[in-house]
């Protein structure tokens, strides 16, 4: 199981992305949440819509998440 942020700041298209730990493009510390462990990006995002209605998983860590 792998820890997930997610973006607190939105990208310039309107959505939060969501990122696996270790990633090399994570957002800085102030401008991400945690959202816990999980199996894989799908749950993580799930979780992500808890606190924002427009989310993405990262092309880089989160692809089989990503559709933008």
């Amino acid at each position: 199981m792998d820890y997930y942020y997610v973006n607190k700041v939105a990208q310039a298209t309107g959505e939060h992305e969501v990122h696996k730990s270790g990633c090399a493009w994570m957002p800085n510390s102030e401008n991400r949440m945690g959202l816990g462990y999980f199996s894989g990006c799908a749950d993580a995002l799930k979780k992500a819509r808890e606190y924002y209605s427009n989310v993405d998983g990262c092309k880089h860590c989160c692809p089989a998440c990503h559709k933008r």
